[in-house]
């Protein structure tokens, strides 16, 4: 039979047990290491376009959740404002590729003023089509 211990010579021996060393999740710092490189390195007028996209995606996401969860009654407005939501979103994208410093290879023959006007035109044509759909 072993011999029972005092509750502090149990309370010393649970803790002498070597514990496990849990090993750290890369995940956090590789967030914090990407945070830092993107306030670091890309411009203010990318980041107000991510800031567009972001705005556009959560719109989307909203509209979707509300015509599943609550009601879907004009549906025409529903398809009408996503489809805005989506189209918007892809000509933003688009937007951001052409204005990135990184992408000028591909984009050589493109200028900033262009990409611009390019956006606002295909903005004005998809709201037309929207503003058509709804009747």
């Amino acid at each position: 039979m072993a011999p029972k211990l005092s509750t502090a010579q149990s309370s010393s021996a649970a803790s002498s047990k070597p514990t496990k060393a849990t090993p750290q999740s890369p995940l956090p710092s590789s967030f914090s290491a990407l945070f830092k490189a993107y306030t670091q390195n890309t411009s203010s007028r990318l980041k107000f376009i991510d800031a567009f996209l972001v705005f556009l995606m959560a719109s989307g996401i909203l509209q979707f959740v509300y015509c599943v969860l609550v009601t879907n009654f004009p549906f025409n407005a529903f398809l009408a404002g996503f489809s805005s939501t989506v189209g918007q979103f892809v000509l933003t994208a688009s937007l951001r590729q052409q204005v990135n410093p990184e992408n000028k290879l591909e984009f050589k023959e493109v200028s900033h003023e262009r990409a611009f006007a390019d956006f606002v035109v295909g903005s004005i044509v998809l709201h037309f089509f929207v503003y058509n759909f709804l009747g």
